[in-house]
Order: structure tokens, then C-alpha cells, then sequence
């Protein structure tokens, strides 16, 4: 504890941060807003990016590729889902052996590497193929992998946790930093969109490899303000070795634990690994507390890894892990429901009237600006008026808790499932008035700002859920583990995408099978997407409960803010 105090004093950070060299790094000179500022600026970068592949890759499957709207949307929803899983891979590798930096850096070439095949794919007839194409996209989701759940991570330690003047800032970063995302994305809907549509895929493509380039540069023009921390070991060997040694210790008594023991492997645990904050001993999963018994065998172990013993720290990292899956499961129906905003709800607008005066034509992709854009109003209005308000009534400090404004993100989401499905009544209803039912290729003369509320509910359900999704996973993994935490957050995301996908699938075979037609059909007036909106809606209402239950029994971690060096 004193050295910790004087590591404060000296003016060095005293969470255990270093710089790209492992030494101690001064905190008025490194770190804080003029680092965070800086990632988040390179993530509006990635974003827009991004979004000039995703936001769009649906019409280029269709109207390029000539697959069918159910096919374009599976395989939107498998490639996203992969995208979304990667990032497992490349938080593994950054919290095991390269650290966030390098391993952001490495990705990086990676995903420029995507992003040009892609453009090269798209622009010269040569390379117009369908293989071609979706192995550079995938490339493009492999260096997402990397640079995604690092990058967010190592933003976020740019704040000393146990400084109480820094730490307060780390939550309202995780605000700002969707913030960010949300500028990316909507200049690369409104910007990239049209590009595509009505310009050229090549050059809609091409640009969002130059800006990957120009975010790559402006990363590594910061490295002399960035705090890192150094890998942990391998995440997965430690929570492996929790399981192998309660298994040994299965028919111990925990009565008998000698605590003295466990502090003197716990002391050897901190020369191999450096500085951690200690964990509380909970009363959780109390069953894999037995791996930390030093019976006889151990004792007599002479070898420096014993696979029969554990430490506290290394079990109560298991059990934050754990804790998190049932959190984790009730999140993926969100994910389900978020999943539409680029498949379906981008082909419903397709059919309406997106003209803006008499030559002007908006891209049916472009409308998700909107979520994007309601997004921008609300995050300084949560961060600078509603938290301060509900702080005052709740005492919490972040104003909600992290599982609170995670539920109320998902009851905004069952309301804009709703009104789509209400929409798309009406869109089908003006198609059979104005005769062009049979029609697919035809305008309805209906206004694609009909679509409004639905996206912009999902801006504000996002606010709550996505923002409250990347702080709680973050915050409640284990200190060594916080790419991973971003990583399992992105999960949501993945396979949230890979279910919608199977539900897609078995609800095409179904309903095709029924005497009500299928629900999906390459004329979206004669489909029934208004049934699988009020499917979700469904789903997402049953879940919400689900979620409220498990939310009440949840246990946040705890740790005591001691240091060993």
C-alpha cells in the first residue's frame, strides 16, 4: 500500500501501466483524454471504414452477385457473426503474449490488406469473382478481430482505475467512444452509400481502405501518450487450471484451508505476472474454492506450476467469468433483433419512395444514419444531464446500474420492433391499393421516412444496451483479461448473428410449408416480414423478463485496492 501511495506521490501511475519499453510512465504526460481522445479519433476512422463494407454488403449481394434476398441475408448475417467472433482470437493474443498495442498494429495491416482486396475485387473484372470476394471480406473480418476489442480496451486503460480523479472519467469514456462510433458509421452511410449506389462500388470501397491507411498512421503517432499494460499469461491456461485442480480436490473439505498458504502462492503469482488487485473471496460457485487447498502432495511439490493448486485470485477470475454467461446468454436476443437494421429493414426501404425532391434519390442503406444520428443527440444528453439527475435520486455514481440501463435498452428495442412490424403492415397494405403487389421492382408510393421511428428507437435502445453492454463486460471481467471482455461483448453481436440466421432459415422452411406463403420471398410485397417482426418483438418481451430475473441475482465483483509492489 505505501509503495502504491508513492507511486502517486513520485507523479508515476500506480495501476502497474508502463510504456511500449516496460517502464513506469508519468501520469500528467501519458494517458487520460489526451490518449483516449486520440483512439477514439482512429475508432471513427475504423468505423467509417467499416461501414462502407457492412452498411451496404446486402445490395452488392443481390444486385452484383445476383443472390437472393434470403441468401444475401444469411450470408450477411454468417460473415457479421464471424466478424463479431474473431475478436475471441485477437483478445486471446493480445492479453497472452503481444499486449493490446501490437497486437492492434498487426491487425491493422491486416484489415488494409482486406480492405484493398476488396476494392481490387469490386473494380477489376479479373477479379469479379464470387471466392475472391468473399475471402477479402473475411480478411477484412480477421483484422477486425485483432484491432477491435484491443483498441476499445486500450482506450479505456488510458484511465488509472484507482485514481478517483481518473476513474471517474472511464465510464463517461465508454459513452464518448460510442459517440465516436456513431460519427464513423453515419459519415460512412450517408457518404459511402451513395458512393456505391450511384457512383461506383470500386471507389465505394477504395475510400474505406485509404481512411483504414490514415488510421493506422494516426495510432501510431500517439505512441509516445499511451499506457500499456503487459500480458497476463494465457487466460485460458489459468481458468483451465482452476478446473483441473478442483477436480483433484473434489472430496476436500474448504473448512481446512490455510489462507497463509494461499498468500505465499499468491506472493509467487506477483513476481511471475507483476502487480493485480487482490480478489474478495465470494460465496459463489463456493465448489471451486477446494483447487486452493494445499494438502501433503502440494507441499512436497517441488516443480514451479503446479497443476494441483490454485490460488484465490485465479479461482475468483473464474467465477467473474462464469458469472457472466447467464448476463451474457439473455443478451443475444438484443443481438437478434439488432441484426435487422442491415438486412431486412435496408430491403424494406428499397421498395419505398426515397426520392428527396424531383432527382434526388437516397440510398435505402443510408436511412440507418438516423440510428446513428439519434444516437449523437442522446449521448451527451445521458452523459451530461441524465446521469447527474438519476445520480442524485440513486446514489449510484453512473447515475443506472450497467444491468438497468442494459434492460432499458431492450425494452426500446421491443417497442421498435413493433412499430416495424406496424409499417411494414401499411407498406404492404399501399402495394395492394396502388396494384403493385406482384411488382417487386416497382416504387411504392409510400415515403421511405415512414421507417424513421423504427431506426430511431433502435438509436435510443442502443444508447442504453450497447454502451451499457461494453462497460459491464469490460469492468466485470478480470483485471488481466479486459480484451477478452471486449471480445465476449462483440460475441453478442456474432452469435446473435448466427441465430438470426438459423432463425431465418427455419423460418423460410416453415412458413413456405404453410398455407399462409412464405415469409420471405425475393418480392418483399407478397412476403411476410411483418410476421417475423412481431416474432421478435415476442422474443425480445419473453427475454426481457428472463433478463430483469437474472439481473436481480447478479453479484457485482469486488476487489480490494491493495498492491503488492
Amino acid at each position: 500500500m505505501e509503495d502504491h501511495h508513492s507511486s502517486l506521490s513520485s507523479g508515476f501511475v500506480g495501476d502497474g501501466s508502463v510504456d511500449l519499453h516496460g517502464h513506469s510512465v508519468s501520469k500528467a504526460h501519458t494517458g487520460r483524454w489526451k490518449a483516449s481522445l486520440l483512439i477514439i479519433g482512429v475508432e471513427i476512422a475504423e468505423r467509417f471504414a467499416f461501414t462502407g463494407i457492412h452498411s451496404n454488403l446486402v445490395t452488392y449481394l443481390t444486385d452484383v452477385l445476383r443472390e437472393s434476398t434470403a441468401t444475401a441475408a444469411k450470408n450477411v448475417n454468417i460473415w457479421s457473426g464471424v466478424s463479431f467472433m474473431l475478436p475471441f482470437l485477437g483478445a486471446f493474443v493480445a492479453d497472452s503474449y503481444l499486449g493490446r498495442y501490437w497486437t492492434i498494429v498487426v491487425s491493422s495491416v491486416i484489415y488494409l490488406m482486406g480492405f484493398i482486396l476488396v476494392t481490387l475485387s469490386a473494380s477489376l473484372t479479373s477479379l469479379k469473382q464470387v471466392g475472391i470476394f468473399f475471402f477479402s471480406i473475411y480478411l477484412v473480418a480477421l483484422g477486425q478481430g485483432g484491432f477491435k476489442p484491443c483498441l476499445q480496451a486500450f482506450g479505456a486503460e488510458q484511465f488509472d482505475g484507482d485514481d478517483p480523479e481518473e476513474n471517474k472519467y472511464k465510464s463517461s469514456f465508454f459513452n464518448w467512444w460510442y459517440f465516436g462510433i456513431c460519427i464513423g458509421t453515419l459519415t460512412g452511410f450517408t457518404v459511402l452509400t451513395y458512393i456505391q449506389d450511384n457512383i461506383g462500388w470500386g471507389l465505394g470501397f477504395g475510400i474505406p481502405a485509404v481512411t483504414m491507411a490514415i488510421a493506422l498512421f494516426i495510432f501510431l503517432c500517439g505512441t509516445r501518450f499511451y499506457r500499456h499494460r503487459l500480458p497476463g499469461g494465457s487466460p485460458l491456461t489459468r481458468i483451465v487450471h482452476v478446473f483441473v485442480a478442483t477436480f483433484y480436490k473434489w472430496n476436500v473439505s474448504t473448512s481446512y484451508q490455510e489462507e497463509k498458504n494461499v498468500a505465499r502462492i499468491e506472493e509467487k503469482e506477483v513476481l511471475i505476472f507483476g502487480p493485480r488487485r487482490p480478489k474478495l473471496r465470494t460465496d459463489q460457485f463456493r465448489f471451486f474454492d477446494k483447487g486452493t487447498v494445499e494438502d501433503e502432495l502440494d507441499h512436497e511439490c517441488k516443480i514451479t506450476f503446479n497443476w494441483r493448486l490454485c490460488t484465490v485470485q485465479e479461482v475468483e477470475e473464474v467465477k467473474d467469468v462464469l458469472g457472466l454467461l447467464p448476463i451474457w446468454m439473455a443478451c443475444l436476443i438484443y443481438g437478434v433483433v439488432f441484426a435487422q437494421t442491415s438486412t431486412f429493414f435496408t430491403k424494406q426501404g428499397s421498395t419505398m419512395d426515397r426520392k428527396i425532391g424531383s432527382h434526388f434519390e437516397i440510398p435505402a442503406a443510408s436511412l440507418r444514419c438516423f440510428t446513428s444520428l439519434s444516437i449523437l443527440l442522446l449521448v451527451p444528453v445521458y452523459d451530461r444531464i441524465f446521469v447527474p439527475i438519476a445520480r442524485y435520486f440513486t446514489g449510484n455514481e453512473q447515475g443506472i446500474t450497467m444491468l438497468q440501463r442494459i434492460g432499458t435498452g431492450m425494452f426500446f428495442s421491443t417497442i421498435s420492433m413493433i412499430i416495424a412490424a406496424l409499417i411494414e403492415i401499411r407498406r404492404i397494405e399501399v402495394a395492394k391499393d396502388s396494384g403493385l403487389i406482384d411488382l417487386p421492382i416497382a416504387t411504392i408510393p409510400l415515403s421511405i421516412f415512414l421507417l424513421l421511428p423504427q431506426y430511431v428507437l433502435f438509436g435510443i435502445a442502443d444508447v442504453f444496451a450497447m454502451v451499457g453492454m461494453q462497460e459491464y463486460f469490460y469492468d466485470q471481467m478480470p483485471d488481466t483479461m479486459k480484451s477478452l471482455g471486449i471480445a465476449v461483448y462483440l460475441s453478442v453481436l456474432g452469435v446473435s448473428s448466427f441465430i438470426s440466421s438459423i432463425l431465418i432459415s427455419i423460418t423460410e422452411k416453415l412458413s413456405c410449408r404453410s398455407k399462409g406463403g412464405c415469409w420471405f420471398t425475393n418480392n418483399l410485397n407478397n412476403a411476410h416480414l411483418d410476421y417475423f417482426y412481431w416474432l421478435l418483438a415476442s422474443l425480445n418481451a419473453i427475454n426481457l423478463c428472463i433478463y430483469m430475473f437474472l439481473a436481480s441475482c447478479y453479484q457485482y465483483k469486488n476487489a480490494k485496492k491493495i498492491y503488492f509492489l
